[in-house]
């Protein structure tokens, strides 16, 4: 080897090195690449202080509505129940879900015994399994719900050795009937229902939904306790998901509480606000609730 080749190999890593080091720092100079644009519309949420219910019944007047948005209307901790307006003209449904438990995401890999158990599925509703966000078990049911109509929801449940039954019921007022759309059993360690929520979700999340405003007023909602006592939903705390999209609302009007995502909602109430209903808005218990067990 000689001399100039020996150089060239003690220096030329160094020369390389240095390069490499000029060019880190210069990217470092460069700005930051702007943040992505929210792809779905902000989801906004009620929770509503109450006792541990037997029974949980609520109403929903949609107000503005677009394809993909999901309106919950009784919300608790082992599953939700509400409307949705389907994506690409495929139409409306009310669906009502249960989780598994555990944490997981592939509904294929829950072991049998830990599913969640179909006591019950209406002609017209349609069971599967889902997954992504949790797994568990879900109904559909084809209900052309309309913008403007209030629309009642109630959910009972029952809890027996370390297990508890979840039943759906959807109100029809054209047949003047509750419809009972499907019973689940989960492993719910005794629960019945806690957590009590209602929420407005984007589920199509194109990039253009964030542009589009959704809109829907909620209760009066009631929740019976197992010794047959009922308390008013008269409160909800005001909370959203972390979007970084500031076009969301809530508030009471007419009695009731409402949502707002998306489109050119103006935000006057502030994240953890907690909302009052008026005392004449929850002054007497729903008329009529579902009877028999679920």
């Amino acid at each position: 080897m000689t001399r100039a080749a020996r150089i060239l190999v003690v220096v030329a890593p160094a020369v390389s090195l240095a390069l490499l080091a000029g060019a880190a720092a210069a990217r470092a100079a460069e700005p930051p690449e702007p943040p992505r644009p929210p792809r779905a519309a902000r989801s906004v949420h009620l929770w509503y202080p109450a006792p541990e219910a037997a029974v949980f019944y609520n109403e929903v007047t949609v107000e503005e509505s677009q394809p993909g948005t999901y309106f919950c209307v009784c919300g608790f901790r082992h599953g939700y129940f509400g409307i949705q307006e389907l994506t690409g003209g495929r139409g409306k449904v009310a669906i009502f879900s249960v989780w598994d438990p555990g944490s997981q995401n592939d509904p294929a890999r829950v072991e049998a015994e830990k599913r969640v158990e179909v006591l019950h599925q209406d002609p017209d509703v349609q069971v599967s399994r889902f997954g992504g966000e949790g797994t568990g078990g879900k109904s559909m049911y084809k209900f052309d719900w309309q913008v403007g109509r209030t629309h009642r929801f109630c959910v009972r449940a029952d809890a027996r050795d370390g297990k508890t039954a979840y039943a759906a019921y959807l109100y029809l007022d054209d047949a003047r009937r509750w419809k009972h759309l499907a019973t689940f059993r989960t492993a719910a360690g005794g629960d019945l229902l806690k957590g009590c929520y209602s929420f407005v979700e984007d589920f199509r999340r194109d990039g253009k939904s964030p542009a589009e405003r959704r809109r829907a007023r909620f209760g009066p909602g009631w929740v019976r306790t197992a010794g047959g006592e009922w308390s008013a939903l008269a409160r909800a705390t005001f909370t959203a998901d972390s979007t970084p999209l500031q076009n969301i609302d809530a508030g009471v009007r007419d009695g009731r509480f409402f949502l707002a995502t998306g489109g050119d909602t103006a935000g006057a109430a502030r994240l953890g606000t907690t909302l009052s209903l008026p005392p004449p808005a929850a002054a007497q218990p729903p008329p009529q609730v579902p009877g028999g067990s679920p």
